[in-house]
């Protein structure tokens, strides 16, 4: 017999919405089980039950934004830290992108909320998103994502001569970290100094010990696409909202 299970990790897994969004909404009165409303938190269903949501829920949904920072070095991505600000600060009304074509009016209110679908290291640059919406952060920083996200890698070989085909090789599919295999990549040359790298996961500084493993010293690296939303000419420091026809 299948297990019940808690109502906001169902919602979750069918893709309506994040945890903390069930949550709110099952507080509300929002969710209905086979049509009948639940309205008590950690209340748990079985997996063939029929979940769905009142109007207000998906019009609350589809007030939440998602924005597209291209990140400067000198910032991090979430929380302050080491008297570092967090990406966050640079999404003011002056600092929005003359040339976003998106219909929505920046509000201060909708900084509430906003948090970082995946990290850039303090010292890299480029495509940050930040994001209200809980079904994009699991979109793209799920345990279970396969978005790709795309970057410009200029690097330093450590030895005489060039990286070795092998240790080419080894980048794209060989190296493991912290003692667990990581997933295939695409790692190719641009030029005589610059990487593109194209990964589907993201651990801590994940690209640098790649690099170290086979002597690449990193100098510069910069995040230009994540799925299918590219970082383009939007110029660094500032942001544009993620369009209605965009999808990662």
């Amino acid at each position: 017999m299948t297990e019940p299970v808690r109502l906001s990790k169902r919602m979750s897994e069918l893709g309506l919405c994040s945890r903390r969004e069930a949550d709110e909404w099952i507080e509300r009165g929002w969710v209905r089980v086979d049509g009948i409303i639940v309205s008590e938190l950690g209340s748990k269903v079985l997996p063939h039950q029929r979940i769905t949501v009142e109007r207000q829920a998906a019009a609350q949904q589809a007030k939440r934004v998602t924005v597209l920072i291209n990140k400067p070095v000198g910032y991090v991505s979430g929380q302050a830290e080491d008297g570092y600000k967090p990406a966050v600060t640079l999404i003011t009304a002056d600092t929005r992108w003359k040339e976003d074509r998106a219909p929505t009016e920046f509000h201060p209110s909708q900084l509430r909320s906003l948090v970082p679908a995946g990290r850039l290291d303090i010292d890299s640059v480029g495509l940050l998103v930040l994001t209200q919406d809980g079904r994009i952060a699991k979109q793209l920083i799920g345990d279970d994502t396969s978005i790709e996200k795309e970057y410009l890698v200029r690097v330093q070989y450590s030895k005489p001569g060039r990286l070795p085909d092998a240790d080419l090789k080894r980048l794209n599919h060989g190296l493991s970290l912290d003692g667990k295999k990581l997933l295939p990549a695409k790692v190719r040359w641009l030029n005589d100094d610059q990487l593109s790298f194209v990964l589907r996961e993201g651990k801590k500084r994940q690209i640098r010990r790649m690099c170290e493993a086979v002597g690449l010293k990193v100098l510069g690296l910069k995040r230009v696409r994540i799925g299918r939303v590219m970082l383009g000419d939007l110029p660094p420091g500032q942001w544009r909202y993620l369009r209605p026809d965009e999808q990662f």
